[in-house]
């Protein structure tokens, strides 16, 4: 009996083994798709606009609503403007939105989770309870409320979505911060007369960077989706800029009328190169974060 249930433990325990490298082959192919895709994404909107010698925002009724075809790979809207085209100038617009966004909400959230981390005591309970606050309100509650506030373009997507994304980055900085002062060097800079100041800048600001970039990255598809949502629902931007959720809100009538090309193809513009930028930030995720490669690695 024992002979068996120790039987059973050797194939059970080699059962599991061999699951190690499909999982490697499953997470380099991701990774390898997400590279792949995220290159063609940034040439994309680097090189048609400039190669392709068309205007985006040139109307021909004779040709509205034209299937996809050779002519136009994507078809075309209801005023007979190029798709594919508009597609690219749509992820153009998120881009530029999904990575300001980011890199000022990676500032901001780097600047107040490091303050209160480094301070401590009632400072950082006071910096917290803020936060705190206004994680309550709904993100995209409160940028609409926030792009209200101005007239309509990028720059204020930009300031709305930075402005309700810095949260989670103060959190995760506060966090790290809070690890570092704990450690052996801190104890022995301060002990040695280096001001608190001098110990945030020169030895726990560089220590939670790399989590700020990661974050920072990560933040990217989701302030592509908010940008998306906002210009889905008529804010933010002017109606003639191209945007991924504006060419989606204004083909809900030819979806209706059976159309289905003005709708799917900008709504896979908005989901594939999201997905593989968050591939690529989620393989980063793993390199950064040893405990948590070994656990996927198993």
């Amino acid at each position: 009996m024992a002979e068996a249930t120790v039987g059973t433990e050797k194939r059970s325990q080699a059962a599991w083994r061999s699951v190690g490298p499909n999982r490697r082959s499953t997470r380099t192919l991701r990774l390898r798709t997400s590279a792949v895709l995220v290159t063609a994404t940034v040439l994309a909107v680097l090189l048609v606009p400039p190669l392709v010698q068309l205007d985006q925002q040139a109307v021909d009724l004779s040709a509205k609503l034209l299937p996809p075809s050779w002519a136009h790979p994507f078809g075309t809207d209801d005023v007979g403007r190029d798709l594919l085209l508009r597609c690219v100038y749509g992820l153009r617009v998120s881009l530029l939105v999904g990575v300001a966004a980011a890199l000022t909400a990676t500032v901001i959230g780097t600047a107040v989770g490091a303050t209160a981390g480094a301070l401590g005591g009632w400072a950082d309970r006071g910096i917290m309870r803020v936060v705190d606050t206004v994680s309550s309100v709904p993100h995209l509650l409160l940028g609409i409320f926030i792009v209200a506030m101005f007239r309509p373009g990028v720059w204020p997507v930009v300031v709305s979505v930075a402005l309700t994304h810095w949260l989670s980055t103060a959190r995760i900085v506060r966090a790290e911060v809070l690890s570092l002062r704990s450690r052996p060097y801190i104890d022995a800079a301060v002990s040695g007369g280096a001001s608190r100041w001098r110990v945030a800048v020169r030895h726990l600001l560089p220590a939670v960077l790399p989590q700020a970039a990661l974050a920072a990255v990560l933040m990217v598809p989701h302030a592509m989706w908010h940008e998306s949502a906002l210009s889905f629902l008529g804010l933010g931007l002017p109606t003639h800029t191209a945007s991924l959720g504006t060419l989606v809100q204004t083909a809900q009538g030819s979806l209706l009328a059976g159309q289905w090309w003005p709708t799917l193809f900008p709504g896979l513009f908005i989901i594939v190169p999201t997905l593989a930028i968050a591939g690529l930030a989620g393989a980063w995720r793993e390199r950064i974060n040893p405990r948590r490669r070994s656990e996927l690695t198993l």
